[in-house]
């Protein structure tokens, strides 16, 4: 069997890029400039789909079966919609059936959920496939349509998952060698495949899901099997930004990120990527490209192992609302097992912490917002007192050079002299600087440390 191309990339498209027939065309013409890349393209669903699948689904759990099936009436139509006008109205049959036959398969399982009034993980993970499944026959029918050399691959013959439905664990070995039958073949130059991100399937061949923008880790993991050279992430921003242009309108693009930085972006806030695409583009040693469909030609991001770039601030983020617990306890002093039976209780409650800052009697933490403290609060009240604060923000200020900036906390504490500072934490990997203020001040914060560390200044030539 021939090996995949050396300049093979993979092209992972997002639910904004594939919402209606325009948005397909765009991403036709990029699909087709890519072609002696011999491109793998992965596509989520249509934009909105899955959040109607979803209504759709719970609809049906409660015996509204009448909602359930007007929202798949509205799926139907969009999809319906984008087809028509892709072909001018005349749908190919091969591409009518395909559709009839998802859009059967779903109502059918939507009556079954309204007739049981029961939604198991695995029943609502089967409803939510269908989305990636009806966006990418879509778009394989009009390559084929224009001529391309075009393979439509089902993902769920590749993507095999544990059967944790709702959030499958990928087993990378048995991805690798099914990609080498079902993917590899059809690959080379001048030649696309094009397949679903999202879903996957156990060794059984139930229907399971890698968790919410869990695209872009399809993206990541396909890219790993197949050793590509590129993974591409096409989204509605040009590449990774130093804030969220919402809060701070002068958000700068950034065109170099470190697998690092961009893993610590995307877990306190970030929006463009999901945390777990890094990881397999990080064993792989493959770079990850952060570009914008509509436009191509301008800026993106190139995510790498290491960046040398100089800068002490790379970008910030934030997350919120979240909750500060404080436990505080005499016997903390001097007692080398207090942390270990501290931690034993969220273990045990699998309740995950994010920061942790600590002090001679006393620990703070922060948990998500909706996190369960009944259980929590009555467990560690046995051995030390506890105190909630809700409705925080964690702030991270993002840089492979932070422990190397002198003056850095001088330039923070500096910007936020009016805005009391709850809690400090610095990363374990020493690229990571957070603080928790009152939610109330979050984007006040943000605006005052981007002017403070990054300023209007480019951080970075072009692409």
């Amino acid at each position: 069997m021939p090996p995949v191309p050396a300049k093979s990339v993979v092209m992972k498209f997002g639910g904004s890029s594939v919402a209606d027939a325009i948005c397909m065309r765009q991403v036709a013409s990029l699909v087709g400039n890519a072609l002696p890349m011999a491109p793998l393209v992965v596509l989520s669903a249509m934009g909105k789909t899955t959040n109607g699948l979803f209504t759709a689904a719970h609809a049906a759990e409660i015996g509204d079966l009448p909602t359930a099936l007007e929202q798949l009436k509205v799926i139907i139509q969009n999809h319906r919609r984008a087809a028509e006008d892709l072909f001018d109205s005349s749908v190919p049959d091969d591409l009518d059936h395909a559709l009839t036959d998802a859009f059967g398969q779903t109502e059918l399982l939507l009556r079954g959920v309204a007739l049981l009034r029961e939604l198991s993980p695995r029943s609502q993970d089967a409803i939510a496939s269908f989305g990636e499944q009806l966006s990418s026959r879509i778009l394989a029918a009009f390559l084929l349509h224009q001529e391309l050399d075009t393979t439509w691959v089902d993902a769920r013959n590749v993507m095999r998952t544990d059967n944790t439905f709702g959030g499958g664990q990928p087993d990378s070995e048995a991805i690798r060698e099914l990609a080498k039958t079902s993917i590899t073949p059809f690959l080379g130059p001048g030649r696309v495949v094009i397949t679903q991100g999202y879903i996957g399937a156990t060794e059984e061949g139930l229907t399971t899901t890698l968790g919410r923008g869990g695209s872009d880790y399809s993206a990541a993991l396909f890219g790993a099997a197949l050793q590509a050279a590129e993974v591409q992430i096409w989204t509605d921003v040009e590449g990774v930004l130093t804030c969220d242009p919402r809060i701070v309108p002068g958000a700068l693009p950034i065109p170099e990120l470190s697998f690092s930085e961009a893993a610590e972006l995307a877990a306190f806030g970030a929006k463009v990527l999901h945390p777990a695409t890094i990881q397999p583009a990080v064993e792989a040693g493959i770079p990850v490209t952060v570009r914008s469909t509509q436009h191509p030609q301008g800026r993106f991001t190139t995510i790498t192992g290491e960046v040398h770039t100089g800068r002490s601030v790379t970008a910030l983020a934030s997350r919120g609302p979240i909750t500060v617990l404080t436990v505080s306890s005499s016997r903390m002093l001097a007692q080398s097992g207090f942390l270990a039976r501290l931690f034993e209780v969220f273990g045990r409650l699998k309740i995950s912490v994010d920061l942790v800052a600590t002090a001679e009697v006393s620990v703070s933490l922060t948990v998500e917002a909706d996190t369960s403290l009944k259980a929590l609060i009555k467990e560690l009240s046995s051995f030390a007192t506890l105190q909630v604060a809700e409705n925080r923000a964690i702030v991270a200020i993002v840089g492979e050079r932070l422990k190397h900036t002198a003056g850095l906390g001088s330039r923070v504490f500096g910007a936020l002299s009016d805005i009391n500072i709850e809690m400090i934490s610095m990363g374990a990997n020493e690229i990571n600087l957070s603080i928790v203020i009152k939610r109330e001040h979050e984007h006040e914060t943000l605006r005052r440390l981007h002017a403070a560390l990054i300023g209007s200044n480019d951080i970075g030539g072009t692409p």
